[in-house]
């Protein structure tokens, strides 16, 4: 059993790529490799080129590898959903062409992945970790989303790539009960999941126990830290979008907020993980000077406590 760690583009406040605020994906490769990774997600969709040698050219040059891409979109519309198979189309196509990560011993699937986030729905925006205020899709729309997915899943498995669903604050897919329905609805051999430390937490759940409820579909991981007192803070507003809250410093290099890392690495251990997880501190762009310096605090951290970068 072997676990490596990696980053995302998120760290450095990449979310939109239509952002004027973000920095260049250049700069992010520079930066993660002097952060130690030797592997990074691709970003949301657009930010890098749907351009094999450009990327390469630069993956190369700093020694990195791409251990996922992402779709991060409206999946529950059907006017949206076009747009989103040709994403995952293209992304799919990119990163079945890039330098490959090795395959450990356990891993479930080589890399690399589709990440697939339901996100863009402002009625849950305004309601993410609140489960008990949170608005739900009735039947109609979750088998629309579910068939958007499957939908997804069948893109990707022409490239071979995959698919493993991200449950996300203020998406479709974010609570206990919203996770329990995908399961069931969405086979194993289908789709995996990606299950995020940091949104477990937010969305009101133990991240050691559902990590360990859902071992068996488990293929990748996120990690992010929570700062307890701004996250209370931002729980206790009446409306707050949840990158409003991430600026607001919700989220906070690991080893620094209120995850028990060290319980979490024995759970992985536990249940036999193998293969890639992938640091995560969402924060707002204008921010990303500070991105280097609390990565490089993650990185530490986790090495510190046994975990291989």
């Amino acid at each position: 059993m072997a676990m490596q760690i990696c980053g995302a583009p998120c760290c450095w406040g990449v979310e939109d790529p239509k952002n004027p605020y973000i920095p260049t994906w250049q700069t992010v490769m520079r930066e993660a490799r002097m952060a130690g990774y030797s592997a990074v997600e691709l970003g949301p969709y657009g930010y890098l080129p749907i351009d094999v040698e450009t990327v390469t050219k630069e993956l190369e040059k700093n020694e990195i590898s791409i251990v996922a891409g992402t779709i991060f979109q409206d999946l529950v519309s059907k006017e949206n959903h076009a747009n989103v198979l040709k994403a995952a189309d293209d992304i799919c196509w990119l990163i079945t062409q890039l330098p490959k990560l090795p395959e450990y011993e356990g891993q479930k699937f080589p890399t690399p992945y589709l990440v697939v986030i339901d996100w863009g729905h402002d009625e849950r925006d305004f309601t993410s970790g609140h489960p008990d205020r949170a608005k739900r899709l009735e039947q109609a729309e979750w088998e629309q989303l579910m068939d958007h997915i499957r939908e997804i899943c069948d893109h990707a498995a022409r490239f071979g790539v995959r698919v493993v669903v991200h449950p996300h604050a203020g998406g479709y897919i974010e609570f206990a009960d919203e996770i329990e329905k995908l399961t069931e609805d969405i086979p194993y051999e289908t789709a995996g999941l990606c299950l995020d430390t940091g949104h477990l937490y937010y969305a009101g759940m133990d991240p050691v126990a559902w990590l360990k409820k859902y071992a068996g579909r488990l293929d990748y991981v996120h990690f992010k830290d929570v700062n307890e007192t701004i996250y209370r803070e931002v729980m206790s507003m009446e409306k707050l979008r949840f990158f409003e809250g991430v600026a607001k410093g919700s989220m906070c290099p690991i080893g620094t907020g209120t995850l028990d890392y060290p319980a979490i690495k024995d759970t992985l251990e536990e249940i036999g993980y193998s293969g890639y997880i992938t640091i995560e501190q969402e924060r707002d762009p204008r921010d990303s000077g500070a991105t280097l310096e609390d990565v490089k605090a993650s990185v530490d951290y986790l090495k510190s406590v046994g975990y291989k970068i």
